[in-house]
């Protein structure tokens, strides 16, 4: 039986790496990103948000499990990252295909990965969101994530491209 109440839903493995890099970086960086309203190509140069060995080693994080929203032919669409620490768990490399975004792919994917943390007995989720991504913020804020009031300096790391501006991450939690 599974614990995802959405047929498209499943979890991702290593094979999947190669289609989840492509869906991250065409979702958050580059004109292709555009299409959609997630985009962060005008705060962040670059076509890189990640790459093959960053997503391997995100996998192996103990905890983490990539979540992954697949069409009936099989194409990745979506995927988010889930890092379980504790009772909480941590929401991250959230994502929808650019052409896809708006038509309620997004908060499928939201939904298994809270039902994913309420099967790992978590009571909290959260994530960090680029402070200034206020639409991004509000739609999470509708799904019941509110501000913790935690910043944090969003520093280049030389693989997700230059800032074209001063960032900081701010947390969004939400209990369960």
């Amino acid at each position: 039986m599974t614990i995802f109440s959405d047929p498209h839903i499943g979890f991702a493995g290593t094979t999947d790496i190669p289609a989840i890099m492509e869906l991250l970086n065409s979702a958050y960086r580059g004109e292709s990103s555009r299409k959609g309203w997630t985009t962060e190509a005008d705060l962040i140069a670059g076509n890189v948000r990640t790459d093959e060995q960053n997503l391997t080693d995100v996998m192996a994080i103990p905890g983490s499990v990539f979540l992954k929203y697949t069409n009936e032919d099989g194409q990745l669409q979506g995927c988010v990252n889930l890092q379980v620490q504790d009772q909480r768990v941590y929401l991250g490399m959230f994502s929808v295909h650019p052409g896809l975004q708006g038509t309620g792919i997004g908060k499928i994917i939201l939904r298994s990965a809270e039902e994913f943390a309420l099967s790992r007995d978590c009571t909290r989720i959260y994530m960090s969101v680029i402070s200034v991504r206020a639409e991004l913020i509000a739609w999470y804020q509708r799904h019941g994530y509110a501000d913790t009031g935690e910043r944090k300096a969003f520093k280049e790391d030389g693989l997700t491209g230059k800032h074209l501006r001063e960032l900081e991450f701010m947390t969004l939690e939400k209990p369960l």
